[in-house]
């Protein structure tokens, strides 16, 4: 997949150029590149066409089974005490001195996946079970939301981005903000199975044009450029 990227408190600058995260950051790089168009319509429509309308299941398991098979815990717990072992409190993945968290719920948990990687930096009144120093959250563009047919409520990119300034004071560990760019070959359409339920199908976006016997591909624009 193609992505963009947003570093806050220099987030970038220390994975790129600190030899402590060097390796782990190129790993990031290789597992959001290994999941191709090809991958995602395989699983898509293998496992979730016939119950979802979007990508965000999709992804979510082609990242959990990438980032599982390089090592990385999965479903990792902040702290020790069994009070606070939910859900809530565990990072998406973590591996050394990295969180990870991959979000594509609602743009009301923005705020809480970006304080996540902070809570499992810094020190704590209650035992840790784990000890990060840098974040990364791994969210759909607005391109992406609306090509994988997403929730219009969802969390993206330019929301976490715009999220940073005000909770600027509050997120005191760097953190990197990766934005998923729409898929180049393909988006989902939604549609309504016979039961009248909302579903997803996978629509290509190339048109085969035949020119002297041999057929050449041609890109249709996906967006205006002015919708972002």
């Amino acid at each position: 997949m193609r992505y963009r990227i947003h570093s806050h408190r220099f987030g970038e600058t220390i994975l790129k150029n600190d030899e402590e995260f060097t390796e782990i950051w190129s790993e990031i790089h290789g597992i959001i590149q290994s999941i191709s168009d090809e991958a995602i319509i395989k699983k898509f429509e293998e496992k979730y066409a016939g119950k979802n309308k979007s990508l965000s299941s999709t992804l979510n398991d082609l990242f959990k089974s990438e980032f599982i098979r390089r090592g990385w815990a999965s479903e990792s717990p902040i702290f020790q005490d069994r009070d606070y072992s939910e859900n809530v409190w565990r990072l998406d993945f973590a591996k050394e001195n990295i969180s990870v968290e991959v979000g594509f719920n609602h743009s009301g948990t923005i705020a809480w996946n970006l304080l996540k990687p902070v809570i499992a930096s810094e020190l704590n009144h209650v035992e840790k079970a784990i000890q990060t120093r840098i974040g990364v959250i791994i969210c759909a563009t607005q391109r992406l939301q609306r090509a994988g047919n997403f929730d219009n409520a969802i969390g993206t990119y330019e929301k976490y981005v715009h999220h940073l300034k005000p909770l600027n004071t509050q997120l005191t560990v760097p953190i990197v903000i990766i934005g998923l760019e729409a898929p180049e070959t393909f988006r989902i359409v939604e549609h309504v199975n016979e039961d009248g339920k909302k579903r997803g199908r996978v629509e290509e976006i190339y048109t085969d044009l035949i020119v002297d016997d041999a057929t050449e591909t041609y890109d249709e624009p996906l967006f205006d450029e002015d919708l972002d």
